[in-house]
């Protein structure tokens, strides 16, 4: 339908995770569902069960925060019942959509989706867009490139947020029509004006400087080598690191290098994932957000650094680099290096770069706008 305006307005069903669950993907489409809604009709189908609790490594998927970030949606799928696959076809079906984007971040989920599209597929109701998160996933088996084929062989488009990413799909589907734009600010959890002293009452913080790592822990985030860099920056300057995130591994080896290499005095582990209402004290109590990943296609941790307008370092994998801008919005080391990542700690800090960052921020923001997503998207249904 064309409105006044000269735009048009579509029918799209929105396929992925939503309230209950909790974490990043859930977030992002919550916030593309509500972008969407400024010009076309949407409706979301949700998961009725997500992973199976055995195969699920935190402590709860779902999201327990004050103040969720809650939106209606059709729990249907169940990820590991083919009936509900079905019931979640002929419902999308019956709502004639127009565009049908689904969230793709991991191939357990292979089995579903590509039922779900192929059905789609045949009865004609809609173009399939898969928006990729991870086209293969951080931690691989020798099941996923069979799965993720399987899956992305009714799709009709996808957009990627990367150039690995890119590269990834393109390896797979050789001929796949896609576009790239980067993951949107996470801007979600900006909600009120606190000082950063108040936000470091908030999270009983000593008035040191404060870096920030932030998010679940496994070993492709690389949190080994920033603690490893934490003697060589202790030895220059005051630093407290603050490491706020659910284990999705063991602990051990973490917790018994800080005790090991008397880091305890420098170094706070919040053991868990964090309420919604929290993330906000956390930035912007630090001073400067780390991510020393060692793989990664991009982060939404960078993403809500940017929105609190802190600077990061990142190191050079994946997408990262294309997040951050050099000396404007932080610094690029190379990954596996503690030694490099202590030199930008170091240099940041030795050198007033937080000041000399700050007025770059609110140009680059504009880079990640959601209204620039649903641009892309737009763009990509009339091709």
């Amino acid at each position: 339908m064309t409105k006044s305006d000269g735009s048009v307005s579509r029918r799209i069903c929105l396929v992925g995770p939503a309230y209950p669950y909790r974490g990043g993907i859930s977030h992002y489409n919550t916030r593309l569902a509500l972008e969407l809604r400024k010009k076309h009709e949407v409706y979301l189908v949700n998961y009725k069960r997500l992973y199976p609790e055995f195969l699920f490594p935190g402590k709860t998927q779902f999201d327990e925060s004050k103040n969720p970030f809650l939106i209606e949606s059709d729990r249907i799928i169940d990820s590991i019942n083919p009936l509900t696959w079905l019931k979640a076809a002929f419902r999308i079906a019956r709502f004639n959509p127009d565009i049908v984007i689904v969230q793709w971040w991991h191939p357990y989920f292979a089995p579903a989706l590509a039922k779900i599209c192929t059905i789609l597929r045949i009865l004609g109701k809609g173009k399939i867009i898969f928006i990729c998160h991870n086209v293969v996933p951080h931690e691989r088996s020798i099941l996923d490139g069979i799965l993720t084929r399987i899956a992305f062989f009714p799709v009709d488009a996808f957009l990627v947020q990367s150039n690995e990413d890119r590269g990834n799909l393109l390896d797979i589907k050789k001929k796949a029509h896609s576009i790239l734009h980067p993951l949107p600010l996470f801007d979600f959890f900006k909600k009120g004006d606190i000082t950063r002293l108040q936000a470091r009452e908030n999270i009983q913080s000593a008035g040191k400087n404060l870096i920030l790592f932030f998010g679940y822990i496994r070993p492709y985030k690389g949190l080994e080598y920033l603690l490893k860099a934490m003697p060589s920056i202790i030895e220059k300057l005051n630093i407290h690191l603050y490491v706020v995130g659910e284990f999705y591994q063991d602990s051990t080896f973490y917790k018994s290098f800080v005790k090991e290499n008397n880091l305890a005095r420098n170094v706070t582990f919040v053991d868990r994932y964090v309420d919604n209402d929290e993330v906000g004290n956390y930035f912007i109590a630090s001073d400067l957000v780390v991510l020393p990943y060692v793989s990664a296609t991009q982060s939404a941790i960078a993403q809500i650094a940017l929105a609190f307008e802190r600077p990061i370092v990142v190191t050079d994998v994946g997408g990262l680099p294309e997040v951050v801008s050099e000396e404007k919005t932080g610094f690029i080391v190379p990954p596996g290096d503690s030694e490099a990542l202590a030199s930008a700690v170091i240099r940041f800090f030795s050198g007033d770069w937080g000041t000399k960052m700050s007025p770059y921020f609110e140009e680059e923001k504009k880079r990640f706008a959601w209204a620039g997503m649903v641009t892309a998207l737009e763009e990509l249904f009339r091709k």
